[in-house]
């Protein structure tokens, strides 16, 4: 059973910095794709950032293109999201996804099959 467990959220005043982790445990697919999505209240939820499993280009939302990234550390089995000169439009619920099917796009949800509780960001001005 794949569980994803998100870390590192909290309180920041604009301008600051925040690393998101997510602790995947059971995931092991290399066709899949894992990723950051955030939904703000009143918002849909929206891809943030995600890449392939198994290797290849990586996905950043353009209002967050220069100032997050997403990396893995696969010994860990970890997935971080790393958010510098935070806005308080940043501000929202974190969650952490992955899929275990094949995946053509990672920003698109439907080829994510596994989420997280979420973590809170805030970002005030």
């Amino acid at each position: 059973q794949v569980q994803l467990v998100e870390s590192g959220g909290g309180s920041v005043q604009a301008g600051g910095s925040l690393r998101l982790s997510c602790a995947a445990s059971a995931y092991t697919s290399r066709r899949g794709c894992m990723g950051w999505f955030r939904q703000a209240p009143g918002k849909e939820r929206e891809a943030v950032a995600g890449f392939y499993a198994g290797g290849g280009s990586t996905y950043y939302a353009d209002s967050v293109k220069g100032r997050f990234t997403i990396s893995q550390d696969n010994a860990e089995k970890t997935v971080y999201l790393q958010m510098n000169s935070l806005k308080p439009e940043d501000t929202a619920l974190y969650y952490c996804a992955a899929g275990n099917v094949y995946c053509f796009s990672p920003e698109d949800r439907q080829f994510y099959n596994y989420w997280g509780q979420g973590t809170q960001v805030t970002v005030s001005s």
